[in-house]
């Protein structure tokens, strides 16, 4: 199946806001049951703010027919980031080394449960990346997810476990994947 992909930098973010929350509310509360307070709209809204915030914020957004099915979004890691400051395993030395050119982080990924299991994640987070410039993408992935079934879905995508960690005090300790943005 294929999905009309549309491109979003964070100054259209009040455009696709709400629809990215009420997807958000929908697949993670009614499909996953995930209600403890890190998965609370608000929650994930501060979070968006906070990503939208950041140099090279983008997303995508797929829809068939004008109806919104699915969407990623994530930001570029600054020499300042703190993205791998909560990691649990240590990575060799220079692995967490960021100069704003170096990583991309893909911070979400969300499709709704009608469109799933028909490649329209695949087709979002490959669209997502069609304008990413960065080296490698990063993401961080519940390994109970799915009795583990999501985090298989990354590592058929190319991604590979570097560690854990846990970026919250309330949120589940993920495992780090990476792998580059364009594969050969």
């Amino acid at each position: 199946m294929t999905v009309e992909i549309r491109h979003y930098t964070a100054g259209r973010l009040p455009d696709i806001r709400q629809t990215l929350l009420d997807i958000h509310a929908e697949v993670r509360h009614r499909d996953f049951q995930l209600t403890t307070p890190f998965y609370d709209v608000d929650r994930f809204d501060e979070r968006l703010s906070a990503y939208a915030s950041r140099p090279g914020w983008t997303s995508v957004v797929g829809y068939e027919e004008d109806e919104p099915v699915g969407f990623a979004f994530g930001t570029t890691l600054g020499p300042d980031t703190r993205w791998w400051s909560s990691m649990i395993t240590e990575l060799p030395q220079g692995y967490t080394d960021e100069d704003g050119h170096r990583t991309v982080a893909l911070n979400e990924i969300v499709v709704r449960k009608p469109w799933r299991g028909r490649g329209v994640a695949w087709q979002i987070h490959e669209e997502w990346l069609t304008l990413r410039t960065e080296q490698r993408v990063t993401l961080l992935v519940n390994p109970a997810a799915g009795n583990g079934a999501v985090q298989a879905v990354y590592e058929a995508w190319g991604y590979r476990k570097v560690g854990e960690q846990q970026p919250f005090a309330d949120s589940p300790v993920f495992a780090s994947m990476t792998r580059p943005v364009h594969r050969p």
